[in-house]
């Protein structure tokens, strides 16, 4: 199981950041002039899979272009029937491929893991050629394996005018990846445990370290602070080894770039939670924009509910719609995500937010929604509004804004008084013990919301707000006392 990033400390006190985060139409490319010829190398990176790749393809968190014909060299995350299988594989077309691909499923969208490939063709051991660690720990779990000939050397990395990717195979525009990557190291000629790159904080959690490596010849670091599109030392794809190995992307731009790291993991929807019409077979929302972007299908009703729940503390974020036929499209929360009865007939569905009796969901024509009825609350909203959400969980309160007005002459800073509040249940006393950001649709209408929970958002933001502990990038000033939706800020007020 993996585990997100919450509380602990660690020896070195290694804080990350950045991170890029992919969508299955962007890759950085790097073509290296010369190369080492090496038959060793270790990858390290830091990965929050939003989905496995294209539906047909798989996605690659790193490839180099084979010697062969349509040939790729990397390491994807799978799709189709073995989906969320992690492998490595090696292909220089004809018979030429030696992989490992695991048993083990990566499909929690909801937190980062650690992933570090030794590529090591001199040991005399067959089965050590190629060892995949995750979170520290050896995978020795395989449903395919194909070990390396002693001494191969890799054609995709360590030789010169030879493309690597990250984010698409290397060879095409295919094999996609859908997720978020962070502190990637990539050491020609060296290989390193992955004690160099992590270790095990006071509460058992595999956290990141700053790690003292060499990077050889195509080596590089790629830690996403830049926001520029070149292949600079400004560039997205900046290079930090000190090779100057620079990246070049495709499909990225500064929205991509996302305080959303393995040291402070923040709140998306959730794509395995989905919602379902009384008949339980609509047609299922789809996610992108690493999980910030959810477009609810004409027959179905949830838009998306956040990865993280909320059992206490105060809580802010924003949801931004735009609907082609819209029928009350709203925000808010809801209190379950895992319903059985009927006609919820998905375990893992929430129906539409603010259907049930714990839920509260404030619609685009200014009412709020509680136990599926409406009634008066606020203003009319219209498409690019944005829709602030202020939770209250020591007070049992939650507000709503629009483009930073507080709705019913609200405030939410009035505490136990709750002025122009709508009460919510104790979340001892919901279902699941607390709340989750949701969006969602009143009928069968097409819907597409943005989330900004503070971290990757699909839009420009114009001003900036963090909270008062300086985390998170809003549109509109978060009111004094409550945080975004993320692992530092629920460890501390969560």
């Amino acid at each position: 199981m993996v585990f997100p990033i919450v509380g602990g400390t660690q020896s070195t006190g290694y804080d990350i950041s950045n991170s890029c985060q992919f969508n299955t139409d962007a890759y950085c490319e790097f073509t290296p002039s010369s190369g080492s010829g090496s038959t060793q190398f270790t990858y390290s990176a830091w990965v929050k899979n939003c989905g496995a790749g294209d539906l047909s393809e798989t996605g690659m968190i790193l490839s180099g272009a084979g010697a062969g014909s349509g040939a790729d060299n990397g390491i994807q995350i799978s799709s189709g029937g073995s989906a969320g299988k992690i492998q490595f594989i090696e292909y220089d077309g004809g018979d030429n491929a030696y992989y490992i691909r695991t048993n083990r499923l990566f499909r929690d969208p909801a937190a980062w893991f650690h992933l570090v490939l030794i590529y090591d063709a001199p040991d005399g051991t067959a089965g050590d050629r190629m060892r995949l660690y995750i979170n520290g720990t050896r995978e020795t779990s395989f449903s395919h394996e194909i070990q390396l000939p002693q001494n191969r050397a890799h054609a995709g990395f360590t030789r010169n005018n030879v493309a690597i990717r990250i984010g698409s195979q290397a060879s095409g525009s295919n094999q996609r990846f859908d997720g978020y990557l962070a502190d990637v190291y990539f050491c020609d000629g060296q290989n390193y445990e992955p004690s160099e790159f992590g270790e095990t904080d006071d509460n058992g959690i595999w956290i990141p370290k700053k790690a003292d490596v060499s990077f050889g010849t195509n080596g590089f670091k790629l830690e996403f602070k830049q926001t520029g599109t070149s292949a600079n030392s400004s560039g997205i794809g900046a290079d930090t080894s000190g090779n100057d190995n620079h990246f070049s992307v495709s499909g990225l731009d500064s929205t991509n770039i996302t305080v959303d790291t393995p040291t402070n993991n923040f709140a998306t929807f959730n794509p395995l939670i989905v919602g379902l019409t009384a008949s339980g077979n609509a047609t299922q929302p789809t996610f992108s924009e690493g999980n910030c972007k959810t477009v609810t299908a004409d027959s179905g009703k949830a838009g998306g509910s956040s990865t993280i729940q909320m059992s206490s503390g105060k809580w802010y974020a924003e949801f931004e719609y735009d609907a082609t036929n819209k029928s009350d499209p709203s925000s808010g929360v809801c209190s379950v995500i895992g319903v059985t009865d009927s006609p919820y007939l998905n375990a893992r569905s929430f129906g539409k937010v603010g259907e049930r009796a714990n839920d509260v969901a404030f619609t685009d024509k200014g009412t709020k929604m509680i136990n599926d009825s409406l009634t008066s609350y606020g203003n009319a909203y219209s498409t690019g509004n944005i829709i602030g959400v202020a939770v209250d969980l020591d007070n049992n309160k939650i507000y709503f804004s629009i483009n930073g007005t507080w709705q019913n002459s609200g405030d939410p800073t009035s505490g136990a008084t709750g002025t122009g509040a709508i009460a919510l249940t104790a979340p001892a006393s919901t279902v699941e013990g607390g709340y989750y950001f949701a969006v969602g649709d009143s009928h069968t209408e097409t819907t597409t919301h943005l989330a900004n929970f503070g971290a990757a958002y699909p839009a420009a933001i114009s001003s900036g707000n963090a909270d008062a502990n300086g985390y998170g990038n809003f549109e509109y000033a978060v009111p004094s006392g409550y945080y975004a939706l993320c692992t530092k800020n629920l460890a501390k007020y969560g």
